[in-house]
C-alpha cells in the first residue's frame, strides 16, 4: 500500500505511473486546474473505441454499463451507497437542468455568494437580467458564511447555491450543515458545488448533514477523471421535479410507462435529470483511473493526508522566503486543516508571475488577484520547493 513517505521521496512511487505526462521531469504545479493523469487512462480511450468499432450503434449497452460503473464511484466517494446521480458533460449542464426544474416564476430569488465559480456566477447574473433576483453574500468572513447565507433565505427563494471549498482561495466553507437545516425548513433547494473539494477533502455527505442536499461535482482535477465526467448528487424529493431542459436519455426509464396525454414523462433516478446522445469515452476513461485510484490506496483519507502535507510544505517554504508583501503573500491567519487542495498567494500582478513562472518551467494557474500552486500526489517534497523557490527567482529578477 502506498504511504505518504513513498511519495515525499525524491522517486516518488507515484510518478512511474504518469508518464505520459512526464510529471517526473516537469513542475506540474496547475493541479488545481488539471492534474496530470495516470497512463491508464488512455487504456480507458482505447477500450472505447474498441468498443465502438465492434458493436458500432449496439455499443451503447457497454456504454451505459460505464456510465452506471462511473456513478457507483462517485457514490463511494461521497459515502452515500444509495443515492441518485445524474451524469453530465460540464457541471453547467447539470445545473442547467436544475435550475430548470425551479419554479422561479413563484419563487424568483435565488441565494449565493460573490465568491462562486464561473459556471454559476455568469449564468446566475444573466439570468438576474432576465428579472430573476439574485442575492450573493460577501464571503468573508468565511468563518460566518453559511450563517449569513441562510439569514438572506425567504419564502421567495427556491435555491441557495454555494460552494463546499472557495475556488480562489482554497477556503473550506464551515456550518453547510446549519445552512441545510434551514432550507430544509422552507423547503428551499440548496445545491453544493463539492467539486474543488473532491479528491482532497473527504466529502462523505450524510455525515456533514448534507443528506437533503444537491451536490454537484466533477472528475476534471482532483481525481484526474478527464473532461466529461461530472455529476449532480440528487436528494429523494428529486423525484418530484421536472426540468425544463430535459434530454430524451431522461425518457428511456419511462418508455414503458402509460402515457399521459399533453404530459412529458420523465424516468425515475438520476436518469430523470439526464441530457442527450454524449461521447462515452470519457466515462471509460473515467472508470478507468477510478479503479485505478482504488488500486494505488488513493483514498479520501489518505489523499487529503498527502494534500494536507504539500500545502502544508508550500506554504513554509513560501514563508522562508520572506518575499515583499505588496508584491506576493498570504493568509496566514487560516489554519492548514481550513484549506483546500492548493496555496492561494494574493499578488500584485497574479498573471504575470504566473507568466514568470512558465517560462522558468512551472506550471501554475491565477484567478483575479490570486496565484495557485496546486500540488498533487506524484509530485515529490523536492519538486515542490523547487517551485516555490523559483517564484523567489522571478521576483528578485
Amino acid at each position: 500500500m502506498t504511504t505518504l513517505d513513498d511519495l515525499r521521496a525524491d522517486d516518488n512511487a507515484l510518478a512511474p505511473h504518469y508518464s505520459r505526462f512526464g510529471v517526473a521531469e516537469r513542475l506540474l504545479l496547475s493541479g488545481h486546474s488539471h492534474q496530470a493523469w495516470p497512463d491508464v487512462a488512455e487504456d480507458g480511450l482505447r477500450e472505447s473505441f474498441a468498443d465502438a468499432a465492434r458493436d458500432v450503434d449496439e455499443k451503447w449497452g457497454r456504454a451505459f454499463a460505464k456510465a452506471d460503473q462511473l456513478r457507483a464511484g462517485f457514490r463511494l466517494l461521497l459515502g452515500d451507497p444509495h443515492g441518485e446521480y445524474a451524469l453530465g458533460a460540464s457541471t453547467h449542464d447539470l445545473v442547467l437542468r436544475f435550475l430548470s426544474a425551479m419554479e422561479l416564476p413563484r419563487r424568483p430569488r435565488l441565494v449565493t455568494t460573490d465568491g462562486e465559480f464561473h459556471t454559476l456566477r455568469r449564468q446566475l447574473a444573466r439570468l438576474e437580467e432576465e428579472g430573476v433576483e439574485v442575492v450573493r453574500v460577501p464571503l468573508d468572513p468565511v468563518t460566518t458564511l453559511a450563517e449569513r447565507v441562510a439569514a438572506e433565505v425567504n419564502d421567495d427563494t427556491a435555491a441557495v447555491l454555494v460552494s463546499a471549498v472557495l475556488f480562489e482561495t482554497s477556503r473550506l466553507v464551515p456550518g453547510l450543515a446549519h445552512l441545510a437545516d434551514s432550507c430544509r425548513g422552507r423547503s428551499i433547494e440548496l445545491v453544493v458545488d463539492a467539486y474543488h473539494a473532491l479528491g482532497v477533502v473527504p466529502f462523505p455527505l450524510h455525515d456533514l448533514g448534507l443528506t437533503n442536499a444537491w451536490v454537484l461535482g466533477g472528475g476534471y482535477k482532483y481525481l484526474q477523471l478527464g473532461e466529461g465526467n461530472c455529476f449532480l448528487r440528487l436528494p429523494a424529493h428529486a423525484q418530484e421535479l421536472r426540468p425544463v431542459i430535459t434530454g430524451w436519455y431522461a425518457e428511456f426509464g419511462a418508455l414503458a410507462d402509460e402515457r399521459e396525454p399533453g404530459k412529458v414523462a420523465y424516468a425515475t433516478g438520476g436518469d430523470r435529470f439526464a441530457g442527450a446522445t454524449y461521447d462515452p469515452a470519457s466515462h471509460y476513461r473515467g472508470v478507468r483511473v477510478q479503479r485505478f485510484f482504488a488500486e494505488q490506496g488513493l483514498t479520501p483519507e489518505f489523499l487529503r493526508e498527502v494534500s494536507q502535507h504539500q500545502v502544508g510544505l508550500l506554504a513554509s517554504v513560501f514563508d522562508s522566503l520572506r518575499l515583499p508583501e505588496d508584491v506576493v503573500t498570504r493568509d496566514r491567519s487560516v489554519e492548514l486543516e481550513r484549506l483546500g487542495g492548493f496555496l492561494s498567494l494574493r499578488c500584485a500582478d497574479a498573471a504575470g508571475l504566473q507568466a514568470a513562472l512558465a517560462a522558468e518551467g512551472v506550471r501554475t494557474d491565477s484567478r483575479g488577484q490570486y496565484l495557485r500552486f496546486g500540488p498533487a500526489p506524484y509530485l515529490s517534497d523536492v519538486q515542490l520547493e523547487t517551485a516555490m523557490r523559483t517564484l523567489a527567482k522571478v521576483i528578485t529578477a
